[in-house]
């Protein structure tokens, strides 16, 4: 069995979040794919994050169409849950399942900014997804570099030639706050209903 783990604050998700990872689901032949919100991002101490059950319904709003997508309650916790952690948990009730960790180039670029950086590669296979402005991103340090070259010539590191879809969450939600037309564009109807419902942003 493939599983995709997706991490993020999904706040709100939209479609770059969902688009990019059914491509990516589809090119890795993944029997699942799910996504894990996060109750505190430890990437980013001093955001301040939509309530994390209104982003863990928003995520299964979003997914309710989606074939073989998921979402996971499992870092819906009051403490920082370490990408680590989870993919342990997943191997753990997963023993013979193929784990690949869903990540943006950006972050793959920074990956030994991630604690215990290194067993992550050894844990799980690495799917890299396109997104615009990947050109602009800076350069691994040398030690990832180097390990990186050494996950990729183990074929651990596998590059998702999808279309990127630019759109970021910080935009959507002043679009929501400016109340903009056509949003229905860029994030599925039923996550907009909720948001107008409980006035998130």
């Amino acid at each position: 069995m493939k599983i995709g783990l997706y991490g993020g604050s999904f706040d709100p998700i939209h479609y770059g979040h969902i688009r990019p990872a059914r491509e990516a689901r589809e090119a890795l032949g993944l029997d699942r794919l799910i996504y894990l919100p996060t109750a505190r991002p430890p990437h980013k101490p001093g955001l301040s994050p939509t309530p994390a059950l209104a982003r863990y319904v928003m995520v299964e709003l979003a997914l309710l169409a989606e074939r073989g997508m998921a979402v996971s309650p499992h870092e819906m916790v009051e403490r920082v849950v370490y990408t680590i952690e989870t993919l342990e948990h997943y191997r753990r009730e997963q023993p013979e399942a193929r784990l690949f960790l869903i990540l943006g180039e950006d972050s793959y670029r920074r990956l030994d900014t991630w604690h215990r950086w290194r067993e992550i590669l050894e844990i799980a296979e690495l799917a890299v997804l396109e997104r615009p402005g990947d050109g602009g991103d800076p350069e691994p340090s040398a030690e990832l570099a180097s390990v990186l070259a050494e996950a990729h010539r183990r074929a651990r590191v596998h590059r998702i030639a999808n279309a990127p879809v630019a759109i970021s969450s910080t935009e959507i939600r002043r679009g929501i706050a400016r109340r903009s037309e056509n949003l229905s564009q860029l994030v599925p109807r039923l996550v907009l209903d909720y948001i107008d419902k409980y006035d998130l942003y």
